[in-house]
């Protein structure tokens, strides 16, 4: 007798090499637990009989008939023959075809005139050139039906539930089907990995029947259980790898930086020309609790455009320095890397100007790092850095190279953390001295993945929901294709506004002449995005007599300086650039967004070049300039983004649109999702409810030595690659 096969067994062994091969290469599936992971993408109900004088086209069918007449004939233009049946049930008739060549495929064989059978597919209309049209099923799905058998078996076979599989192509999914069948049949699954009281708590159904109910459902019911018990698996393997993550994050050490009565911070606080909101007092006090603990901390401050987070940030910086240490600022562009340079300066005064003619006695340095900066200033930065006397340090992906050293770097800020990846943000994490450094995310629109992970449990999340007192509303509106007046009513906003003292961002998705930008191009026949220096030329039709300037990432960085420095100085009227001013860029005066081909960008940009405007006391406009047409994805996009300026509320759209990736990191690896059925949209109670459990089994079972199927489960989940990748994270 042949060995039983056990979740790890190689393919070949159980269903032969020739079909293994196919499934290794078309779906990169290597063994029966791979092969059992694969689950159906959807079922298909044959449904109700349907009488065929009652047949509508696009409807799906099951109907019971018997064959009348059998006909093939060879097709005209190629190799190919089609075999035509028609059948009937006293109430109409029906012509089922068959594609495929000659001899291929053989259905008349079982299907003769007087057989009686049950036909399941999709009605359409077909139209000879000559003669009537008649109704019919292409390839129907069909079950010959025995005299005996009458209308009973005919409705079991019709009620059956048809699993669909992800296919691709030369991988039909009739061989994905008996392939899963004959492993269901032979695998042996072991012992169930989950304990048997958290199954008992939850009423979920065993590993073994799950299994079989997800591939081989007989009722809807079934499948339900089936899917519930599957889905908490992945949630709370997961959980159970963050739990131990967050165990051992807790072990690390790191330096407290508890608050110093009289340093800095008292005196910034002192100084502040406003009163801070109450959100940001109290983010402010979750931050500094964070601050003075022995183990680091790792939070995420999530506040809609214009909503205060970079005050907060300073006041955590000054903790820090305050507390002997350094802290790090890391933005993603040289643009936004100057503004906060200037911003944070501007911000302390004489607090950040020690060393300097004017400083205040117990003032810190502020000190600049991007990848442009002559060789002096740059000397004069790192030193500064190395040294300890720049207390907060403001950088770019320059901030990352090796030669940058820290004296004792306490604590690491983010800014719009979607445009660095995980290992650049866990290269500065390392730069701490005794201890790792605290770690503060900031965003405006979460990207999916850090939605992922704050669902799932593994940051904290401090929330500004309040804007500061004197900030305006942002209207946003759609302008679209099939009102062209609306782009006309554009240009003459514009100048009605410049008109009025007020200020214009105009943004493309690209800057022109030849350069394709980072923005894609949808599929099918479209025009290639607009760029800058396309449209410049017709500005001076459009918007005659005002003063325009240009902004984009070509440019040497004292022209970038210049250009924004004559903007926020309001010697220009408009702004027309690409997204680097999707950040940071602080200009009161400015009021309304116009942003062509609005569709090319993400969410997340959007929402950022929406936050430009709207910072004073003056309300902005946002204009989403559009050729997608009604009823797209682009355009439902659109309508989203201007329906809200909720960041969270956005980011879930984001979600919705392109799922949340892999919170292990597997589709950062270009490899697939550990997240087969679990959805965060959906699935939040599963997910919560897992975290409980994981975190109470990880407390109790630190390696889980009592648990070794779930730790045969998390092995296999969390291979050495998400391991590494889930620590940098």
């Amino acid at each position: 007798m042949d060995d039983v096969p056990n979740l790890d067994e190689p393919l070949h062994k159980v269903i032969g090499d020739k079909t293994a091969k196919v499934l290794a290469k078309g779906l990169d599936l290597h063994t029966v637990g791979d092969l059992l992971h694969h689950y159906p993408r959807r079922y298909a109900h044959r449904g109700e009989l349907t009488p065929l004088a009652d047949l509508r086209d696009d409807e799906h069918v099951t109907v019971m008939a018997e064959v009348v007449k059998v006909q093939g004939r060879s097709l005209n233009r190629s190799p190919g023959y089609v075999l035509e049946i028609t059948v009937t049930d006293g109430t109409g008739e029906l012509s089922l075809s068959f594609f495929g060549r000659r001899g291929s495929y053989r259905p008349e064989k079982e299907l003769s005139p007087g057989t009686r059978g049950l036909f399941a597919g999709k009605i359409s209309t077909y139209r000879p050139r000559s003669g009537r049209p008649r109704r019919q099923l292409a390839h129907p799905q069909y079950k010959v039906v025995p005299d005996r058998a009458g209308e009973e078996a005919a409705q079991e076979w019709a009620d059956e539930i048809i699993p669909i599989y992800p296919s691709t192509k030369g991988l039909d999914i009739e061989t994905i089907g008996k392939s899963i069948e004959v492993a269901l049949d032979r695998a042996d699954l072991g012992p169930d990995p989950m304990p048997a009281d958290l199954l008992a708590s939850r009423a979920l159904i065993g590993l073994a029947e799950a299994y079989e109910g997800i591939h081989r459902p007989k009722t809807w019911d079934e499948l339900s259980r089936a899917r519930a018990r599957l889905k908490w698996d992945e949630a709370f393997v997961v959980q159970i790898a963050l739990a131990q993550r967050r165990r051992a994050a807790a072990a690390l050490p790191a330096v407290p930086r508890p608050t110093a009565s009289g340093g800095l911070l008292d005196a910034f606080d002192r100084r502040l020309p406003f009163t801070l909101t109450e959100g940001q007092r109290t983010v402010g006090a979750e931050i500094a609790a964070d601050l003075t603990r022995a183990h680091p901390m790792h939070r995420l401050l999530q506040g809609d455009v214009g909503a205060g987070k970079t005050i907060v940030a300073v006041r955590a910086m000054l903790q820090v320095v305050d507390g002997g240490g350094q802290a790090a600022l890391l933005a993603p562009t040289e643009v936004l890397a100057q503004q906060h340079f200037r911003s944070i300066r501007a911000m302390l005064g004489d607090l950040g100007q020690a060393g300097e003619i004017g400083g205040a006695e117990t003032a810190t340095r502020v000190a600049l790092v991007t990848g442009s900066l002559g060789a002096k200033a740059r000397r004069a930065a790192l030193l500064d850095v190395a040294s300890g006397a720049a207390g907060i340090v403001v950088g770019t992906h320059a901030l990352l190279q090796e030669k940058v050293g820290f004296a004792d770097l306490g604590l690491v800020v983010v800014d719009e953390q979607h445009r660095f990846g995980v290992e650049q943000r866990d290269a500065l994490r390392e730069k701490g001295g005794a201890g790792r450094p605290h770690v503060l995310v900031m965003t405006a629109t979460p990207i999916p993945r850090t939605v992922a992970m704050t669902v799932f449990g593994d940051l904290e999340t401090s929330v500004l929901g309040q804007l500061p007192a004197g900030r305006a509303g942002i209207q946003t509106v759609v302008v679209p294709p099939e009102k062209p007046n609306f782009l006309a009513r554009v240009w003459e906003r514009i100048a009605e506004e410049a008109r009025g003292g007020r200020q214009i961002y105009l943004v493309c998705p690209r800057i022109g002449n030849g350069d394709e930008g980072d923005v894609p191009v949808d599929d099918g026949e479209r025009r290639s995005p607009l760029g800058i220096m396309d449209l410049l030329p017709k500005l001076d039709d459009l918007l005659p007599g005002l003063r325009i300037g240009v902004l984009h990432g070509r440019l040497v960085p004292d022209e970038k300086d210049a250009v924004m420095a004559r903007f926020t100085a309001g010697e220009l009227d408009v702004l027309l650039a690409t997204t680097v001013i999707e950040v940071g860029v602080d200009v009161p005066n400015a009021t309304v967004m116009v942003i062509m081909d609005a569709d090319r960008f993400g969410v997340s940009q959007l929402h950022q070049l929406r936050g430009r405007v709207g910072r004073g006391g003056l309300p902005g406009l946002c204009l989403l300039v559009t050729d997608a047409e009604p009823g797209s994805k682009a355009r439902e996009r659109l309508d989203a983004v201007a329906s809200t300026t909720d960041g969270f509320k956005l980011s879930r759209l984001d979600l919705e649109q392109r799922r949340e990736g892999d919170v292990l990191g597997a589709a950062q690896a270009g490899r697939s999702s550990s997240l087969r059925l679990l959805t965060l949209l959906r699935d939040e109670d599963v997910i919560n409810a897992a975290r409980d459990a994981a975190s109470a089994l990880v407390a109790g079972d630190p390696e889980l030595a009592r648990h070794p199927g779930l730790a045969a489960e998390l092995a296999t989940l969390l291979d050495e690659e998400r391991a590494g990748f889930l620590e940098k994270a």
